[in-house]
């Protein structure tokens, strides 16, 4: 809403329309504006304990506006709009903008609207309106007054300094020696002016805020900073801060004051007027609204959906939550502003207020319990509207809930029951059908509660008379029907499970006696045919005639055996009848056994055709064994004879050798004459081969009937020869040693006449201690020489007694030792 005011032309207006177009032009000013408008009117506001942070959003809401203007003013204003809302704060800005304008304040443009939004240039316009009217018009000097008068007052007040030029509201004050002038004018003991200098604006700006803010309680409306920093500093926020200056100084407070207490009265007067008018209209209005409100909380007119009582309720919360807490303020507002009034005519020695008939506060509060109680019964009414809709609709909602899980529970179950894989099933397959068939009963009998449930929803709908009932029948009955359906497949499934599973087990017991027999006989058949087609090695007649026997043993438990696979063969003949006659699928396999009859049958005609092969095989082994038996005697006969012969030969050999009887030349022709018959013996020993490779040929690693094998036959015979011409080779030996030596032959028995006497054994030999022995019996002493005992030594280990080192030795050592 724009104000237009033609009031009385006066000067201090004079600048109003400049003020637009300069802030336009330079927005440094608008910065000045805030910081010095802000100040000015905190120095006010807090008088009243407040202030203001953003100039163009702190008076959005008129309230601390209004409060402005009744500080400076020190009149009462009409009583502010307490809502949030835009239209409270337009009301509140307009009764602001009203008292401006009755001041006889020209406003251009400034509507309350645009201050409710946070125009900043309205409302920096507004507030230095309000500084014009309150700060600057009063200001008088010479016949001069407002802006002329102050800057007069400011003129005189200066003309003493020097370097003081005070000619206008701007550049005049930018190097601070005018405002530093105007302090130590009126207190100069707060500033020492002779220390200043013109050429440090700072330095004088600041100082003169801070001691006017400390000293004269003028705020700091300024920044040096923004002024210097200016090419024109702002006039308006000069202006405002010089004016704070005239008004500290002024002379004429007390004559103000008393003028003031003058207007105050009138104003408190004409305060208490205005509220008597407040207080019957605001109580005309709100009785007006408890009337039109009561009928509208008394309608009881029930809905059908939740949907519509829940709008209801939405509109009554609407109510509580919009419309009802105004009027609560508004109530509470009147009552304060009753007691107020009250207080006040009483203080003023006026008589009490009395409201129009039927306005008294009584009245008011009377009739708002007859709407608090309306809208007791109201809200109890929609609550229980709700409660019984909700019950509805809870109802409606679980039987949809508890039917769809019902009906997803059962989607299935009647193709599921209506199969027939009992008809290809084992028997273990049918007792899990089973055991799974009494887990669905048992999921079947605990869903019975759930239909009875599902029914006794669907009643009660009935009978609430549930909008949607037909419906909710309908899918009841489809789903009793379809329960009666499942109880009945499922009987059914029962009966053919179990009797599938009577048939399964019969059969079931004859696969398993089928089982038990037909792996013991088929062990035993491979163990035949294991038997039958075993390799043997045999070395004796004995030894196959044992396998004969027991071979005869065996094929005399054919025919038992024979029985035997027929019972087997006639166990599975009568599961495959019983198969056949109940139409059961035997599609699977004996599960106790992997032995089949084919198996049976084809491993009984392998038996059958391997026992003529093994008779043949018996027979043929043993034939050959009478064959060895027969090359053994023949060996066992020869060897009987040459070895003892050869043994007989060796003997002889070594008596001759020791005995020695007659001369060596007759001992070597006898020896000759030995030689010879040992010599056409060897015809008997060939035969003895020709009879051994015949034996090896065969295989024959042993003989029972001679300790004689052809390896100790072939040793004897070497060992024969070897000894006669060893024999004969010493003999002459000794003849040659006999005469190249000179020893007689007197000598040489004696000396082995003496060797055999020690040869205790008759090993041939002579151990160190024999030796020595035998040696004295000579007639040698040895004495204890280390060389002699040496010599003893060497011959014992390296000289065979009876030969011709033998008899040298014993020689030589006589010499030696004689």
């Amino acid at each position: 809403m724009d104000h237009h005011y033609d009031g009385q032309h006066n000067d201090y207006m004079q600048p109003e329309e400049d003020w637009d177009r300069d802030l336009l032009l330079d927005p440094a000013w608008e910065k000045q504006q805030r910081k010095t408008f802000t100040a000015w009117c905190n120095s006010h506001l807090r008088k009243a304990g407040t202030q203001i942070e953003n100039i163009d959003e702190d008076f959005r809401d008129g309230l601390k506006l209004m409060l402005l203007l009744e500080v400076i003013s020190g009149e009462r204003l009409p009583k502010p709009e307490r809502g949030k809302m835009r239209v409270h704060k337009i009301s509140n800005v307009n009764k602001a903008l009203d008292f401006i304008a009755s001041k006889g304040v020209k406003l251009v443009s400034i509507g309350a609207e645009e201050i409710v939004d946070g125009n900043a240039k309205m409302t920096l316009g507004m507030i230095w309106t309000i500084i014009l009217r309150f700060a600057i018009q009063d200001i008088s000097v010479e016949e001069t007054s407002a802006k002329e008068g102050l800057l007069l007052w400011c003129q005189r007040k200066t003309a003493p300094y020097k370097n003081v030029n005070i000619q206008n509201f701007h550049i005049s004050w930018k190097d601070g020696l005018g405002f530093c002038a105007l302090i130590h004018r009126h207190r100069p003991e707060l500033i020492d002016y002779g220390k200043l200098r013109k050429d440090d604006p700072l330095t004088n700006l600041n100082t003169a805020f801070d001691v006017a803010e400390r000293f004269l309680d003028i705020p700091k409306m300024l920044d040096a900073e923004d002024i210097v920093g200016t090419a024109r500093p702002d006039e308006k926020a000069i202006m405002t801060y010089v004016s704070s200056f005239y008004h500290a100084f002024s002379g004429a407070q007390k004559a103000e004051t008393a003028a003031n207490r003058i207007c105050k009265v009138l104003a408190v007067n004409q305060e208490n007027e205005q509220l008597m008018e407040d207080y019957e209209k605001l109580a005309s209005d709100l009785l007006e609204w408890i009337r039109r409100t009561i009928p509208w909380l008394e309608n009881r007119a029930p809905e059908n959906t939740m949907q519509a009582m829940q709008q209801k309720l939405e509109d009554f919360r609407d109510y509580r939550r919009q419309h009802k807490p105004p009027k609560v303020q508004e109530k509470c507002q009147l009552e304060i502003n009753f007691n107020t009034l009250q207080t006040k005519l009483r203080l003023s020695n006026r008589p009490a207020f009395m409201p129009s008939e039927g306005k008294m506060v009584s009245d008011i509060n009377k009739a708002w319990g007859g709407l608090e109680h309306a809208e007791k019964g109201y809200e109890e009414w929609m609550l229980n509207e709700i409660r019984r809709l909700e019950r509805l609709d809870h109802l409606a909602e679980k039987f949809r809930q508890k039917a769809s899980i019902h009906e997803a529970w059962t989607e299935g179950k009647e193709t599921m029951l209506q199969k027939k894989d009992y008809e290809t099933a084992s028997l273990s397959e049918i007792k899990a059908l089973l055991k799974k068939h009494e887990a669905f009963e048992s999921d079947l009998a605990a869903h019975q509660d759930r239909v009875e449930q599902i029914a006794a929803i669907a009643q009660e709908l009935n009978e609430l008379n549930y909008y949607d009932s037909p419906s909710v029948n309908a899918r009841c009955q489809r789903i009793c029907d379809q329960w009666d359906n499942l109880g009945a497949l499922t009987q059914k499934r029962r009966e053919a499970l179990e009797r599938t599973e009577k048939l399964l087990e019969t059969i079931d017991q004859l696969y398993l006696e089928y089982a038990k027999r037909a792996a013991p006989f088929n062990n035993w058949m491979e163990g035949a045919m294991e038997d039958l087609q075993d390799t043997f090695i045999v070395h004796t007649i004995e030894e196959i005639q044992g396998l004969t026997s027991a071979h005869e043993q065996f094929k005399a438990t054919l025919p038992e055996a024979d029985k035997e696979r027929q019972a087997i063969l006639g166990i599975h003949n009568e599961v495959s009848k019983i198969a056949q006659t109940y139409h059961v699928n035997m599609s699977g396999t004996n599960p106790y056994t992997a032995i089949s009859p084919q198996e049976i049958n084809n491993k009984w005609d392998h038996v059958r055709q391997l026992v003529p092969r093994r008779d043949q095989a018996l027979m043929e082994e043993h034939a050959r064994q009478q064959q060895n038996e027969r090359l053994r005697k023949q060996f066992a006969a020869q060897a009987n004879v040459i070895g003892p012969w050869i043994q007989t030969k060796m003997q002889e050999i070594g008596r001759i050798a020791i005995e020695m009887h007659g001369t060596l030349e007759d001992q070597i022709n006898h020896l000759r004459q030995y030689e010879k018959s040992i010599v056409n013996y060897k015809p008997k020993i060939d035969q003895l081969e020709s009879d051994h490779q015949q034996i090896q040929e065969a295989l024959i690693f042993d003989n029972k009937h001679t300790n004689y094998t052809m390896e100790h036959i072939r040793v004897g015979w070497e060992q024969l020869l070897t000894t006669i011409a060893r024999t004969i080779n010493e003999v002459e030996n000794q003849i040659l040693t006999r005469d190249a030596k000179g020893i007689s032959q007197e000598q040489m028995n004696e000396f082995r006449n003496s060797f055999n006497h020690f040869d205790r054994e008759h090993s041939g030999t002579l151990g160190p201690e024999e030796f020595k022995a035998c040696l004295i019996s000579l007639g040698y002493d040895i004495g204890n020489d280390p060389q002699v005992l040496k010599k003893i030594l060497y011959a014992c280990f390296y000289i065979t007694p009876g030969t011709e080192q033998y008899c040298v030795f014993l020689q030589e050592l006589k010499i030696n030792l004689g």
